[in-house]
């Protein structure tokens, strides 16, 4: 029986008006009207409308009714699905494209992977190259530093085949990063599920302005993602609490993968693409493919100060190469995970970092890769360098050529140099050919 005719026929009741009356008044067939009140037939959208004007109600309520049966109806086909399809159909009503997503998120896609992060240098794509050079021709080493760590892709890669893996960035989101994704420690993961589920049903346009929507809607973030991205690391901050310090970082370096994914920029935040449109751009969170590794060990240090306390067989080191500053094409990142809320400032939105900047990105490259040499204690030093030298713009050609880096490296020990062919990152202005990333092996003599 359809609900739509017992409340015609109520509502008609109430108004004082006979069963023909109104079949008269709305020319509709008395027999039809009839089976319509008794549960027996739905009727169409234009007799509601018809029968709203003769009782005086409002068209659209009974509208609503009639489409709730017909949802009721097909319902009723598959009595054991019925009441969890509605809630779906709810849902979807709900969240309207975003449901798309947060369905893939939560019954199909796997956890964001820790190489799926867009990063100026990014070593995803040479990792296996990278580590089996390394495993040939350093042999019956146990232990393996990653000293400029970056993403931390060659370090994950290196995990399975060594006792003690240390990563090493300046960066405080990459520190969390690391922790978030290897760090050993206590977490749930349907703990952090059920936070994620309330993130994901959030709806932009009921959430206040924020520190974070004022500062970087409309640039890096449509303005309701940025008014979602603010309230969710002031949530987190406001659980800390409640909060492993691996849980922690799970939640935040989760926040960054899934803002990477749509970040309105090249792969960095040294400026915004202009002109794109994403006011209508959604953000859905899936977890990061955290894990516990027992053979971790994490730093935030200036790795030329690490150099001078770590012990390690083999250092691998990935410096920066020109003069881009981390902090500054990562600032955005910086800011979030800190969360102090500087005032920023320019068009990139960005706030003073002196305390992060690297000498291996000014004129002191050489003098502060001879340093770190010098003072490292191991058995062999990889350099992962490519031969960028003067092929591009000023900002972008290398800091130090391949006489300091075997003058330095020779002083050390024996030198091998291996070269794989690799794209360079550009920002879609240049044209770079014969680009190759080279690994300066170096066994040391330790004299």
């Amino acid at each position: 029986m359809y609900a739509i005719g017992k409340i015609l026929k109520t509502i008609r009741e109430e108004r004082g008006l006979q069963l023909q009356q109104a079949a008269s008044e709305s020319n509709v067939d008395l027999t039809l009207l009839s089976r319509i009140e008794n549960g027996k037939r739905l009727p169409t959208e234009s007799l509601l409308v018809k029968l709203a004007a003769i009782y005086g109600v409002d068209n659209d309520e009974l509208i609503v009714q009639l489409v709730s049966d017909k949802i009721i109806e097909i319902g009723n086909k598959y009595p054991e699905h019925r009441i969890d399809a509605l809630k779906v159909a709810l849902e979807k009503a709900k969240l309207g494209d975003r449901y798309i997503a947060l369905f893939m998120n939560s019954v199909v896609s796997r956890p964001i992977g820790l190489e799926s992060r867009r990063y100026i240098g990014n070593k995803t794509k040479l990792t296996d190259w990278i580590l089996e050079t390394i495993r040939r021709e350093c042999p019956q080493a146990h232990s393996f530093c990653d000293i400029f760590a970056g993403t931390g892709a060659v370090a994950n890669k290196a995990i399975p085949y060594y006792d003690r893996v240390i990563l090493n960035d300046l960066l405080c989101a990459n520190r969390v990063i690391y922790e978030g994704f290897f760090a050993p420690g206590e977490w749930n993961r349907e703990k952090l599920y059920a936070i994620l589920d309330e993130y994901n049903h959030l709806e932009y346009d009921k959430l206040e302005e924020n520190y974070f929507s004022m500062n970087f809607g409309g640039k890096y973030f449509g303005h309701g993602v940025s008014k979602l991205i603010g309230y969710v690391r002031e949530d987190i901050e406001n659980r800390r609490r409640t909060l492993t310090d691996k849980e922690y970082s799970i939640l935040l370096s989760t926040l960054i993968y899934n803002m990477d994914r749509i970040a309105n920029t090249v792969g960095h935040f040294d400026a915004y693409i202009q002109g794109k449109e994403i006011d209508q751009q959604t953000i859905t969170f899936r977890m990061i493919d955290a894990r516990n590794c027992d053979n971790i060990e994490i730093y935030q240090e200036d790795s030329n100060k690490l150099a001078r306390e770590l012990q390690a067989d083999i250092v691998y080191m990935d410096p920066p190469y020109n003069s881009r500053q981390y902090c500054d094409a990562y600032h955005l990142y910086e800011n979030l995970v800190r969360w102090e809320k500087p005032e920023v400032k320019g068009v990139a939105g960005k706030f003073p970092q002196k305390d992060k900047k690297s000498d291996f990105c000014t004129m002191k490259a050489v003098d502060a890769f001879a340093d770190l040499v010098e003072n490292l204690h191991t058995q062999y030093i990889v350099l992962s360098y490519n031969n960028m030298a003067k092929k591009g713009n000023g900002r972008s050609n290398a800091k130090m050529d391949d006489n300091d880096i075997l003058r330095i490296l020779r002083a050390k020990g024996d030198v091998q140099v291996f070269t794989h062919d690799h794209r360079a990152f550009t920002t879609g202005k240049s044209n770079i050919q014969n680009h190759q990333e080279r690994l300066f092996v170096c066994t040391c003599n330790n004299r």
